[in-house]
């Protein structure tokens, strides 16, 4: 198997197990988040690893692929609210099974529009900026092009998935400690993850 196929079977592992955790919200002392805020950074991680490897044409492919398994994820979840519970002396949980997973289409809904927005405009800034001013200085790129996608995935994701779930204070409290969240790990972790993957690949790889 090639390595961009791991990277990408990886890529969309992540997205998937985000969209589920996304339903439960934590409180981090003073900030107030989704669970997501673990995993979902570690996509843009993989986003910016396969840009500056192989591409945009290949993470534009990428991530249509993980448009497409969110879209399916969705469709069976649906399918199966929809099937009949059995008893409950049999199974009591149906009324958490359904308080947890009946909000995941709605979060997914959310997750296509902002998912669509921000991780295209990560993947574009990170090949456009590399075009422009050559392969040097990779945090350059991996910082702007972060701040300007989660912007957009963050701003659009929270308003949609909790618009009138939540009071509006609380709405604006989620989306600024999420992005600033999403911004701190990217600085802390993601960027001195995305140089130790890049240079292993530019090592390893003949672009397989």
């Amino acid at each position: 198997m090639h390595k961009r196929e791991i990277f990408c079977a990886f890529f969309v592992a992540l997205l998937l197990v985000s969209n589920i955790l996304v339903v439960k919200i934590v409180a981090l002392g003073s900030l107030i988040l989704p669970a997501a805020i673990v995993v979902y950074p570690f996509c843009y991680i993989l986003s910016h690893v396969v840009t500056e490897i192989w591409g945009f044409a290949y993470a534009r492919r990428m991530i249509f692929l993980g448009f497409a398994a969110n879209f399916m994820m969705v469709a069976f979840i649906y399918l199966c609210l929809l099937l009949p519970s059995a008893p409950a002396d049999i199974w009591p949980h149906r009324e958490a099974f359904e308080a947890i997973f009946g909000l995941v289409p709605r979060v997914v809904a959310a997750s296509f529009i902002a998912y669509l927005f921000g991780e295209l405009l990560n993947s574009l800034l990170m090949s456009k900026i590399k075009q422009k001013w050559g392969p040097r200085r990779l945090f350059v790129r991996t910082i702007s092009s972060t701040a300007v996608g989660q912007a957009f995935d963050t701003g659009i994701f929270i308003t949609v998935a909790f618009w009138g779930a939540m009071p509006n204070s609380a709405l604006l409290t989620l989306m600024f400690g999420q992005y600033a969240a999403k911004m701190l790990i990217e600085m802390a972790v993601g960027t001195p993850m995305a140089y130790a993957l890049v240079g292993y690949l530019k090592r390893t790889s003949d672009g397989n």
